[in-house]
Formats: structure tokens, C-alpha cells, sequence
């Protein structure tokens, strides 16, 4: 349980919970976020102490993380953390920032995962675990193996599986499928790079600070999802679901490869804000043939 937020150090004169979370320069929450995690507590707490007097310490820290979000740095980066699908997920700068629009892909995925057969899941490019893990909190019967190329993300969703007692995961250094090659899995998730090299967004924003090689894979966005349809046939069984993320102008293309690469029953699924945002498909049952 967090500590109250009046059980903090001697105040500095004048200076309030009230008065730092006072200002046009960020939102509220993101004021609030900001000094929640220099106190240590969580928002709520936050909130209900306004008039609470704050030492000298503190203010400066606050200050310090408020320079560094008004220069654009990521609030997940600064606090160290994000809510996803109601988890709360350790985040540092070697991963991606887990988004909103991709709790689709965890929804659509427990869609084609009944919830007590004992099925298998490959997640692509894990990052900071956050659909692996997600899916596996709710599906605790499933065995999920994912991968991710980047030794830091992978030791980073370990700490998370730790940390929210999810043990029906293994995490995995690799390339896509290299060390893959010979399991078979009822449902492969990925939400890999997709984004341009030449997109504009890339030097805006939170994406300034995201690992480049998380956001774009070069040239158009799609050679990561190209590798990942091309090699998702042989690596299902009978009946087998690929589910990916992709970008906003994607999804004909998506389709079109799936479609190439022998999937049936491909659609597309919309995020909240109505974007055409996930791919699916399905390999029928008798179709699928090893390519290794």
C-alpha cells in the first residue's frame, strides 16, 4: 500500500500538492503523474491532499521530471511505468510505449483462444511483454512463448511477468521466427514496426524518444509484417489464427499478403477511434505445409 502522501518530509515554504499541480504548461494529470511518482504514491492520494506542504527535495525533483516532459520526454519514460489492459508495466526507454489502440490486439486474440483449452501463443517483437503478458493473465491455462530481438526488452518483460505473477510465459531472444522453427502454435500476435521510415511522425512526439528499430522497419513499414505473414503458415496448426497490429493506411495491403500467403477469413478490426488497426486470418485446416 502507498504511503499517505502528508507522511512526506518537511515542507518548503508556500509550496503545496495544490500549487504544483497548478499550471497551463501540461495537463493536470500529467502534473499529478508526475508528482505521484516523486512521492511514491499513487494519484488518488495525490488528489485528495492539495493542501499538503512539500519539501525542498521534492519541488526540485518534480521540477526537474517537469523540464524534462516539457523538452517532449515520455511520461512512461519519466515514471517509469504504464497502465496496460488494467496492468501496470514496467517501461524504460529500451522499449516501446504501450498504446491504447493495441489492447485490440489482446481483445481480438482471447477471442480465438477458448478459455480452457490448453492452446499455444508466439508473440512477435514482445517489447515490454505487454500482449503477451496481458493475454496470459487472462488465459492462465495458455503457454505463450515470446520473442523479441532486443536482449533488453526481453529481460524487461521477464521483470514484468515477475512482477505480476504471470508464470506461463517464456521469453526469448530472436529474429522473428529463428528460434521457432520447429513448434507450432494456435495463435501467433505480433505488433511489430510498421511505421515509415520516411513518416514525419517519427521525429514528433513521444516517437522522438521511442527505439527506432520498435517503430520502423525502413522503406514503407510493412518488411516486418511481410517476414511475419510469410512465415506464420507453416509455424500454426490446422486452423491456426495470425493476428497483427498495423498502421492507420495499411490494411489493403495487410489483407493482400495474408491472402497471398494462403490465410481465409481475413478481416480487418477498427480501434476506438474507428482506424482500421488489426489484421487477421486464418489458415484452413489440411493447408499448412512446413517450409523448414
Amino acid at each position: 500500500m502507498s504511503p499517505p502522501v502528508n507522511s512526506i518530509p518537511a515542507p518548503s515554504a508556500g509550496v503545496t500538492v495544490g500549487s504544483l499541480l497548478r499550471g497551463n504548461d501540461l495537463p493536470r494529470l500529467e502534473r499529478t503523474l508526475l508528482l505521484a511518482h516523486v512521492l511514491n504514491v499513487n494519484r488518488e492520494s495525490v488528489l485528495a491532499h492539495p493542501e499538503t506542504g512539500l519539501s525542498q527535495e521534492v519541488v526540485e525533483q518534480f521540477s526537474s521530471l517537469l523540464r524534462r516532459r516539457l523538452a517532449g520526454e515520455p511520461i512512461a519514460y519519466l515514471v517509469g511505468s504504464r497502465e496496460f489492459y488494467g496492468l501496470n508495466l514496467r517501461i524504460t526507454p529500451d522499449v516501446l510505449i504501450p498504446r491504447p489502440a493495441t489492447e485490440l490486439l489482446v481483445e481480438a486474440a482471447l477471442r480465438r483462444l477458448p478459455e480452457s483449452s490448453p492452446s499455444r501463443v508466439l508473440d512477435l517483437g514482445t517489447g515490454s511483454g505487454a500482449v503477451a503478458i496481458a493475454i496470459a493473465k487472462y488465459r492462465p491455462h495458455l503457454q505463450i512463448d515470446a520473442l523479441d530481438v532486443a536482449d533488453a526488452a526481453v529481460a524487461l518483460a521477464a521483470a514484468n511477468a515477475r512482477m505480476l505473477s504471470v508464470s506461463n510465459v517464456r521469453f526469448y531472444r530472436s529474429n522473428w521466427y529463428s528460434t521457432c522453427a520447429e513448434r507450432f502454435y494456435d495463435v501467433i500476435v505480433s505488433n511489430p514496426p510498421y511505421i515509415s521510415a520516411a513518416d514525419p511522425h517519427l521525429s514528433e512526439g513521444d516517437l522522438r524518444f521511442e527505439p527506432r528499430m520498435a517503430l520502423t522497419p525502413g522503406a514503407d513499414g510493412l518488411a516486418a509484417i511481410r517476414s511475419i505473414v510469410a512465415g506464420a503458415a507453416s509455424r500454426l496448426a490446422p486452423g491456426g489464427w495470425l493476428l497483427f497490429e498495423h498502421g492507420y493506411d495499411q490494411a489493403e495491403r495487410c489483407r493482400d499478403l495474408m491472402a497471398e500467403a494462403g490465410f481465409v477469413a481475413i478481416a480487418t478490426l477498427r480501434d476506438l477511434a474507428g482506424i482500421e488497426r488489426v489484421c487477421e486470418g486464418w489458415i484452413p485446416v489440411g493447408s499448412v505445409k512446413a517450409d523448414f
